[in-house]
């Protein structure tokens, strides 16, 4: 990680002796509070400069001082950090859809403090190596993860295409990590894709259903361009004669606010959306608008969302959203529940960030989404499937969807799937978890049942009546 010079800690200072002088002519208690801390960061930095049993150059000064930032505001909350110059460039590319890494979210474990895997991106070397939603990363290039903040853990990760990084890995119910060499590359991602991929990786198989006429279309992030993408996707459906919709959200750990807004509103033509409220603003809230809403008559063209337990933020306002209108039937099991919203605050010239939680949002039901720490079961929080449409997964089971979901995305120029084959360990991946051959979607079966028995229902509708003579 590259550091800067010693001028920021001497800016410190500078803040400091300001702070002398406001305080002489302010004597208030706020001020006297601020001052007070910015004495004891400088204090801390003169007496390591000074007495520490090894001399400390420009680079980890910086260093020390962004991890005492770090280490506070993770004690704040998980989502709350200091972004540094070098991870600003990547976190803006990040939320562009594109940058250098192995392609996983990660966030840190409250239970056991080891880094945790949200979900990898499909088709990144990360998903391609078997690493799935849940996965521990015990070791980063053999450096154990248990107390290295989020933010060095993916700058770690992160790096220069085709450089190798080797990660220990434990998987979900297995006792022993196993080490994987992955080659990193450029994560050049769209947020929208399909079911299966067509014939040469050029594109994807959106109709899943076509005697039926029912897309398929799922979300793997909330980026930048997210709405637009998707937007596309429904007007090429749409022109295929497309009558229902299966909206996949399992496995999205979120991304934009506006992005799931924007695809809300899409189906959505009344009514509000989400809103969010902070300490000392006035409570902000998101409405539909009229123009521009699809797939109508909403009564003629069911859809169905699907959840599950790995699917979080901007993946909970939509899903919610849709819920709550009545516009689609949710399936699958609860959603990961974070109903925070991180507001990105720039700072030393633009040049780095503070990601601090500002505010929470709430469904348009006005039932709460965050799950706290000590929230339980019986509590408010997340999104629930709808009645009677509740498909829990034990965790076999979504190990295997998540290995055969893997399996159907990888593009293969011919080859047959991992199903198929026998496959034998790579020395760079001992581990290829081979998903099982006979495995089945239930929630995705479940999805498709429950459309063409609306389309049955929705047809015999518009059936004139007939009576005998």
């Amino acid at each position: 990680m590259i550091r800067k010079n010693l001028s920021w800690i001497l800016a410190v200072t500078g803040i400091s002796v300001l702070g002398l002088a406001v305080y002489a002519y302010s004597p208030s208690r706020e001020k006297d509070r601020d001052y007070a801390m910015v004495r004891l960061l400088v204090d801390v930095l003169h007496e390591v400069r000074g007495r520490y049993v090894k001399p400390l150059d420009p680079e980890k000064e910086r260093q020390l001082v962004e991890d005492m930032i770090n280490g506070g505001l993770e004690r704040l909350d998980p989502y709350s950090s200091y972004i540094n110059p070098e991870e600003y460039k990547q976190f803006n590319s990040t939320n562009k859809g594109r940058y250098g890494g192995i392609g996983v979210q990660v966030s840190r474990d409250p239970r056991t403090n080891f880094l945790q895997v949200i979900s990898p991106m499909v088709g990144t070397p990360a998903y391609e190596a078997g690493i799935i939603a849940g996965d521990y990363i015990v070791k980063i290039e053999g450096k154990p993860t248990e107390n290295i903040p989020v933010n060095d853990a993916v700058n770690l990760i992160q790096g220069e295409p085709d450089t190798p990084i080797t990660l220990s890995i434990l998987h979900e119910g297995e006792k022993d990590p196993v080490e994987l060499t992955i080659k990193r590359a450029i994560i050049s991602l769209p947020a929208v894709l399909g079911d299966t991929r067509l014939p040469g990786g050029k594109g994807w198989e959106h109709m899943v259903d076509k005697e039926s006429k029912i897309g398929y279309i799922r979300i793997t992030t909330f980026s930048e361009t997210a709405s637009k993408e998707m937007r596309q996707t429904m007007e090429a459906l749409m022109a295929q004669g497309m009558r229902g919709l299966v909206l996949d959200l399992r496995n999205n750990p979120g991304g934009l606010l506006r992005s799931a807004v924007e695809i809300a509103d899409m189906f959505i033509s009344t009514g509000k959306i989400v809103s969010t409220r902070g300490r000392g603003q006035t409570e902000e809230t998101f409405e539909a608008k009229g123009d521009g809403t699809i797939f109508l008559p909403a009564d003629q063209h069911p859809m169905v969302v699907l959840i599950n337990r790995s699917s979080a933020s901007a993946s909970e306002i939509l899903a919610s959203a849709l819920q709550d209108s009545g516009r689609a039937v949710i399936i699958g099991e609860r959603s990961f529940g974070k109903g925070s919203v991180q507001n990105v605050i720039e700072m030393e010239n633009r040049q780095s960030a503070l990601k601090l939680t500002t505010a929470s949002y709430w469904r348009p039901s006005g039932k709460n989404i965050h799950r706290f720490p000590d929230s339980k079961e019986t509590d408010e929080w997340g999104v629930k499937p709808s009645d009677g449409f509740e498909l829990k997964m034990a965790p076999e089971e979504f190990r295997d969807y998540f290995l055969w979901r893997a399996d159907r995305d990888v593009i293969r120029d011919g080859q047959k799937p991992r199903t198929e084959v026998k496959t034998e360990a790579k020395k760079d991946n001992p581990n290829p978890r081979t998903p099982p051959k006979d495995f089945k979607d239930r929630v995705m079966q479940k999805a498709l049942e429950t459309i063409r028995e609306k389309l049955k229902s929705a047809s015999a509708s518009l059936l004139p009546e007939q009576s005998n003579a």
